[in-house]
């Protein structure tokens, strides 16, 4: 038997863990008991305080322990954090996790998960064994870091994808009722990749729930662009698909499955089917536009640029601007 102590999203231990406990490892909460360390984080000052924080793992954890991060990050700080590891006699692998068709129900069934693995060490076959578990599909990386820069840049990839297949579908979906004709309803935008007709299927079929929600696809952009701006490097395509995520994780998405993006393109009526509530926005933008108000005589250059309407609007007539 092997102890092992978890931190981080609930719903993916949640869908794990019974595939932990047949392989005959225990759950603790101590971390002086835990011979397996497992951090699967949403954000990396979330990450940085598990492991750095007043009561963080890096202090707390008995010599000779194994830390599995599962986190999307950055390769500068998974070095960091597998330098303090070996100062302490800590053994650690970063792992980020990838969940191959995030629209499945299930996005953590076995058969869908893979992951990146690097290591100093015997820590990489430590780390693969238990991994192998609960995770179908393992690829190991030479050197601390590479691991989260392979994982950044299959991010940029799939955010890319995502994006371009909801827009795809909106396209369509926007003909259908300007032409007012019954011939396209049956007629769906094609997809170039299997990852592409996922979303396109979910979106059609308005599959906006899953495991894999909002907020993780957020943490993993976020990890990228953090890896970006680590290389002095500008994305103006992940930095706009960022600002679509978090638009709609304020009007109440952050739940809901990369599918649901495609609300953001339709009705403020339809996105109401689904809990969504475009005043959050009015109020969040509102508060974020007053915060950042100066009251010089530069801002008068730009009033004649005003919209005449101020009232916001729901769908991509919101009347914000997120810069």
């Amino acid at each position: 038997m092997a102890t092992y102590l978890y931190q981080g999203n609930a719903r993916l231990i949640g869908a794990v863990e019974f595939r932990l406990t047949d392989a005959g490892y225990v759950r603790t909460e101590d971390a002086q008991d835990a011979e397996v360390v497992f951090t699967y984080c949403m954000s990396q000052s979330e990450l940085e305080e598990v492991y750095f924080g007043d009561s963080g793992l890096v202090m707390a954890l008995k010599p000779g322990s194994l830390i599995i991060d599962l986190s999307p990050s950055t390769p500068t700080f998974s070095r960091e954090l597998g330098a303090v590891a070996a100062v302490n006699d800590i053994a650690m692998a970063e792992a980020p996790l990838v969940v191959t068709n995030p629209l499945s129900e299930q996005a953590f069934h076995r058969d869908n998960l893979a992951c990146f693995i690097s290591a100093e060490d015997d820590a990489c076959e430590r780390a693969q064994k238990v991994l192998d578990v609960f995770i179908g599909t393992t690829h190991v990386m030479p050197g601390l870091g590479s691991a989260q820069l392979a994982r950044a840049s299959l991010t940029l990839q799939m955010a890319a994808q995502a994006v371009a297949a909801i827009e795809s579908a909106a396209l369509f979906k926007a003909s259908r009722s300007a032409l007012g004709t019954q011939d396209f309803e049956t007629v769906y935008p094609g997809a170039v990749t299997p990852y592409a007709s996922w979303v396109i299927d979910a979106v059609e079929g308005k599959h906006f729930e899953g495991d894999f929600t909002i907020e993780m696809a957020m943490g993993e952009l976020a990890a990228a662009l953090m890896s970006a701006d680590d290389a002095e490097l500008i994305l103006p395509q992940a930095e706009a698909t960022m600002n679509l995520l978090e638009l709609l994780a304020v009007i109440g998405g952050a739940d809901k499955n990369l599918a649901s993006l495609s609300l953001v393109y339709g009705e403020e009526s339809e996105g109401e089917q689904y809990g969504l509530d475009w005043n959050r926005a009015q109020e969040a933008y509102a508060t974020h536009d007053d915060e950042h108000h100066h009251d010089d005589d530069e801002d008068d250059d730009f009033d004649d640029f005003d919209d005449d309407d101020d009232e916001f609007e729901g769908g991509f007539g919101f009347g914000y601007s997120s810069n």
